[in-house]
């Protein structure tokens, strides 16, 4: 059955209630059967680990998109190659170059992601990763479930059901996605299937925050965000990584002065 019309129907067999707690049953039969406390930090290292081997070959794969510009070039000078070659060596170091950057900034956010699973390790009788997963999700779909059962957020917000809306279209897949790697991750859940789960919850909340602005945005009561502010915050990103790179190349510069020159240092 289309995913599309199954989500859009699911809520004639859901509670009338549309708490968290109603919506909670979803995962009762597989609460309590989580594989362990340290299930995200488990899962979290794989993806760094994972991100990592990433970068490893995206360097690689810059390294030799920056030799064949070279070899190009040379051939070039020697007339054994066309201007189109050059530029699509060109054009394949910029993609690389881009890769590059991309894996190092994915690696840098596995570990942070790794540093707070690590932190959030729970005592024994705190909530398991499982199970706070799943109160996330089930959250996510309470909130969705206001819209579906609440005849006045229908009226004042039509097009948060309306399954032709592209942005409504986009939750009701994710939610069917992660439906679907929730009931897959019961019983003794490997960190690969809670990852897989993990960044299937994580795109639902995404996916409904994008839907819920566009229907706000229909009701005239949120303004649309300009493409403009796109490229600004894309802009004010790069500048913030340059500007941290400049700040930790003036750090390691003062430091290496202060060494130097530290009394006694040659001595």
């Amino acid at each position: 059955m289309d995913p599309l019309l199954l989500m859009a129907e699911w809520w004639w067999i859901a509670p009338t209630a549309a708490g968290a707690g109603a919506i909670g049953v979803m995962g009762v039969r597989g609460r309590g059967r989580s594989s362990g406390r340290r299930l995200a930090f488990d899962a979290a290292r794989q993806d760094l680990k994972a991100a990592k081997q990433t970068a490893t070959e995206r360097r690689l794969a810059l390294k030799v998109a920056r030799a064949d510009l070279v070899h190009v070039t040379a051939q070039r000078a020697a007339q054994r190659a066309t201007p189109e070659q050059v530029a699509s060596a060109k054009r394949m170091l910029r993609e690389a170059e881009r890769d590059a950057k991309t894996a190092a900034a994915e690696v840098r956010a596995r570990q942070a992601r790794l540093t707070a699973a690590r932190a959030e390790i729970p005592a024994a009788s705190g909530p398991r990763p499982l199970e706070r997963l799943h109160a996330a999700h089930d959250a996510v779909t309470a909130r969705w479930m206001q819209y579906e059962t609440d005849a006045a957020r229908q009226i004042a917000y039509p097009a948060m059901t309306d399954v032709k809306r592209p942005a409504t279209a986009s939750y009701l897949r994710a939610a069917a996605h992660a439906v679907e790697l929730r009931r897959a991750a019961t019983g003794k859940v490997t960190p690969a299937e809670f990852a897989a789960y993990r960044d299937a919850v994580a795109d639902l909340e995404r996916a409904f925050e994008v839907a819920e602005h566009a229907a706000k945005v229909q009701a005239g009561e949120a303004p649309p965000a300009p493409a403009w502010q796109d490229a600004a915050q894309d802009v004010l990103s790069r500048s913030a990584e340059a500007l941290d790179r400049a700040a930790g190349a003036a750090a390691s510069a003062i430091a290496a002065w202060t060494n130097r020159s530290r009394p006694g240092k040659n001595d």
